[in-house]
């Protein structure tokens, strides 16, 4: 798994990014540290929580289930 993953701060312009909508359920904790990272970053929830699931989706280790 990656140790680290950089996310650069972003000017205060928001558009839009022409994405479809998702909903997901979250415990309260883990929305707490993305919008912690949103406040340091300058950039939106919804850019964290894309930015991180694009970096994370290409290290993905798929397992076999044992019987």
């Amino acid at each position: 798994m990656a140790e680290e993953i950089t996310i650069k701060k972003k000017g205060l312009h928001k558009g839009d990014d022409g994405h479809r909508v998702v909903s997901v359920r979250m415990k309260n904790e883990l929305i707490e540290q993305l919008d912690i990272l949103s406040q340091n970053t300058n950039r939106s929830r919804n850019e964290i929580i894309n930015l991180l699931l694009e970096s994370a989706v290409g290290i993905v280790k798929i397992e076999d289930d044992e019987l």
